[in-house]
């Protein structure tokens, strides 16, 4: 019997987030690799490779914010991801959460914009990843998240 490749979600905000998720691409060969974003237009970046579509919402939009945890929870339970990696935002917040819940592995890098502090989601992440990384040598602790490198 033939073993199905493990299968990664791969989740980013459109924007920076989804460029540096995008340049990770070589690190998921050997993944059968969804992609979940908030941008239609992203989806001809990802190579043929599948997207799914959430809204985009921040802190600051309640509603918003439900209706995209409500999807974000929706893909998760459809794809089934053995691993869960994200560059950010709120979609990625959502996912690492609800993902450890059906026993995903987590992956958090936090955004290399976030030069002087981490972000508001690798801030409040981090105790839920399984990994969690920034890309700032700086903002790296013992207690995570730990710096392995930067994406860009």
């Amino acid at each position: 019997m033939e073993r199905r490749a493990a299968r990664l979600l791969a989740v980013a905000s459109a924007g920076g987030h989804w460029v540096q998720l995008l340049r990770l691409r070589p690190a998921f060969n050997g993944f059968d690799v969804i992609f979940l974003t908030t941008n239609k237009h992203c989806r001809c970046e990802a190579d043929g490779q599948r997207v799914h579509l959430v809204n985009e919402a921040s802190r600051w939009n309640k509603l918003a914010l439900l209706l995209m945890a409500v999807r974000v929870m929706w893909v998760i339970a459809c794809v089934r991801p053995d691993f869960i990696v994200s560059t950010g935002a709120a979609p990625g917040y959502i996912a690492v959460r609800l993902g450890r819940l059906i026993g995903a592995r987590t992956i958090w890098i936090d955004s290399m914009a976030n030069a002087d502090e981490l972000s508001l989601s690798g801030r409040r992440v981090g105790r839920y990843a399984d990994l969690w990384l920034t890309q700032w040598p700086h903002l790296a602790s013992s207690s995570g998240p730990n710096y392995k490198g930067a994406v860009l």
